[in-house]
């Protein structure tokens, strides 16, 4: 008798629904921020962008980086503090809901959100364009949480799936998105001064539409007889997802064999290193096809439309396929294809390089998340792959958070060409880390 084949929670679609609603309205912004600094460069009332330049004015004439690169330095700043407040919140929402539930602190994350596309509407200067930014960060322990709730519904048979249809949704979400941002901004910008209004309130509402379907059809994930009881076991594990030194070293993970260990932290690094140079290069595109290739929004729009249905592609079509012991090879395969996409970026002088340059990111970026997230699953027993994945989540996290204001003070202070190239070099450290590694895991 054939086995009969396990179902996903019904609970992991309520998931994936609310998932998609809130990173289409994340990534509204992604093609406008450039636009959006620009804009408050011109009509900041309350002179904070006069003033951040006024700043940076001595340094700025030493290097020769011109005044309009300012924008990128600055939005590096947002989009660093954006993920370091990301970074921070996440294992702390994750830590009360242990003890709480996932619903209510799930409904405070998105109203959390909500508030922020609201003052992101009303944000006419640069400051309340921050304190938008500064909500929206804090209140981005939904991913999280959402993920922590697919573990709570689904078994082993199952979380795969459930998982996947996590990386649908960010595919979705980073294919759409950016579409209907532009899309607004075009619509908007011949109706009014204040042009980014209305993609601030389709972000609002469509936070809000999540919201509110999130109260309605969400059942608690995590029953009363579950939750922690002991709290101070709580703190110490939020200790060591924020602890830089406890993340590096996987403090938390015990019963280990020292080679096994050894290989985990390599891993670890190697995922740092590498997101941490990818999320500059990530961070700063729109402000190099803004700024160098004079791209409008639309443009930027198509984008990121092109470069995520090539992710979703090959995501869907080939990596999900790939057997457990090519997923090193893989791994590697991918890291060495994004050296390239830095060289052909940061020598672009026309389209065709740049697009070659984007479609070779695109792909390495579809193969090599996954690949080093699978090689990472494999250590732990089970009931420590759990603890594993978030420290591995976190180093991203951290990552993410660093790799834009390097790299936009880099690209500020010494050129975009100069940022891509040294960036091409730099990433030879994790592809000949992870070759070199003796590990027989995912060979």
């Amino acid at each position: 008798m054939a086995n009969k084949i396990e179902k996903v929670n019904p609970t992991v679609y309520v998931v994936f629904i609310s998932l998609l609603l809130d990173l289409l309205a994340f990534t509204i912004i992604l093609p406008l921020l450039p636009s959006l600094l620009d804009y408050y460069r011109e009509n900041d009332s309350s002179g904070l962008y006069s003033w951040l330049s006024s700043k940076v004015y001595g340094f700025q004439k030493l290097v020769g980086a011109p005044e309009k690169f300012n924008s990128v330095l600055f939005g590096g700043f947002l989009g660093s503090m954006f993920s370091f407040l990301q970074f921070v919140a996440s294992p702390i929402v994750g830590g009360i809901s242990d003890i709480v539930g996932r619903k209510p602190v799930m409904i405070f994350c998105l109203g959390g959100l909500v508030l922020s596309y609201v003052v992101w509407a009303l944000a006419t200067n640069l400051w309340f364009f921050i304190i938008a930014r500064f909500i929206g960060g804090i209140s981005k322990g939904n991913v999280s949480l959402s993920m922590a709730i697919v573990t709570d519904v689904s078994s082993m048979k199952t979380r795969g799936k459930g998982m996947a249809l996590v990386g649908i949704a960010f595919s979705l979400g980073f294919i759409v998105g950016p579409m209907i941002g532009a899309g607004f901004t075009v619509w908007a910008t011949k109706r009014t001064g204040n042009w980014f209004v209305a993609p601030a309130l389709f972000s609002t509402f469509l936070a809000l539409a999540d919201l509110l379907y999130f109260m309605f059809f969400f059942q608690e994930s995590l029953p009363k007889e579950k939750r922690a009881k002991n709290i101070t076991a709580i703190l110490r594990n939020i200790k060591v997802l924020i602890y830089m030194k406890d993340l590096f070293h996987f403090t938390a993970v015990s019963s280990l064999k020292s080679k096994d260990i050894t290989e985990l932290r390599r891993l670890g690094k190697v995922y740092f290193v590498y997101l941490f140079i990818y999320s500059g290069l990530e961070f700063t595109l729109t402000f190099l096809t803004h700024h160098v290739f004079n791209y409008n929004a639309m443009q930027q729009g198509w984008m990121f439309f092109a470069i995520g249905v090539t992710m979703a592609l090959l995501q869907g079509g080939f990596v999900r396929k790939i057997p457990p012991h090519k997923t090193k090879g893989t791994a590697i395969l991918g890291l060495w294809i994004i050296i390239p996409s830095y060289v052909c970026v940061g020598l672009a002088v026309g389209p065709i390089m740049l697009y070659i340059g984007l479609f070779l990111y695109a792909v390495s970026t579809a193969m090599v998340v996954p690949c080093m997230t699978t090689l990472a699953s494999e250590y732990g027993s089970e009931q420590q792959k759990g603890t594993v994945m978030g420290i591995f989540r976190s180093l991203g996290a951290l990552a993410r958070a660093l790799g834009p204001i390097f790299a936009s003070i880099s690209f500020w202070s010494i050129g975009y060409k100069f940022t891509y190239l040294i960036g091409s070099v730099l990433l030879l450290w994790p592809v000949l880390t992870l070759k070199r590694s003796p590990s027989a895991k995912g060979k």
